[in-house]
């Protein structure tokens, strides 16, 4: 193994999360943690400073959210390499991350040693996905499934989320920092695009789709 290190910086807004990765992370011999971030803001902020080898985000963060943050990452430098740990084991997230440009997605309840395993794949430059989100997304191809929620854009797609959990127009426009209005024009939108006709049908496509716990 060579004696390089990979510089890895964490980013989750929860801090015994990141002290529990960080500790896991130190029992390997070639990588070393750099950094920290509690949000997205706060990676966007520090990462070109402390140039990490590899951006290991979550995705749900307060603020931001990851999906923005890699968004905003890969516009200030192109060629970082980020790998997404997060608790969502469903495809429908793995493949947003994918698209974003993110180069793995790892769950949270994954050995240790997939998570190292995927750290030095992605500094590599590999593409790495946990075996079973690997698995669900060759299946959903060969089987040639589409979910009509893939319609949905980035913000419809976080809107949705969150109406899907019970939340008001007014408490998205909040946590988003935009107005009720323009949460309400996606409501609309998403509508449309899912053919529900209210919340409670919403929590049921994303019940289906595994994006929320029943």
């Amino acid at each position: 193994m060579s004696n390089t290190k990979i510089n890895v910086m964490l980013v989750d807004d929860h801090t015994v999360v990141r002290m529990g990765f960080k500790l896991l992370l130190q029992g390997s011999d070639d990588i070393h943690v750099i950094g920290e971030a509690q949000s997205g803001e706060e990676a966007v902020k520090q990462f070109q400073d402390l140039a990490p080898d590899v951006l290991v985000l979550d995705i749900s963060m307060p603020g931001i959210g990851g999906l923005e943050t890699i968004a905003r990452v890969l516009a200030k430098a192109p060629q970082q390499k980020i790998l997404v740990l997060s608790a969502h084991e469903d495809v429908m997230h793995a493949r947003r991350v994918l698209k974003a440009g993110a180069a793995g997605y790892v769950t949270k309840r994954s050995a240790a040693e997939v998570l190292m395993q995927a750290i030095r794949a992605v500094h590599k430059g590999q593409i790495y996905l946990e075996p079973d989100i690997a698995q669900a997304m060759a299946v959903e191809q060969v089987s040639g499934s589409k979910n009509p929620v893939d319609a949905l854009t980035e913000k419809e797609f976080k809107v949705f989320i969150e109406l899907a959990k019970g939340r008001s127009v007014q408490e998205i426009a909040d946590a988003l920092s935009l107005s009720p209005r323009t949460i309400g024009t996606h409501l609309y939108n998403i509508k449309q695009k899912l053919g529900a006709g209210n919340s409670a049908e919403l929590a049921i496509i994303a019940i289906r789709a595994g994006l929320i716990a029943p």
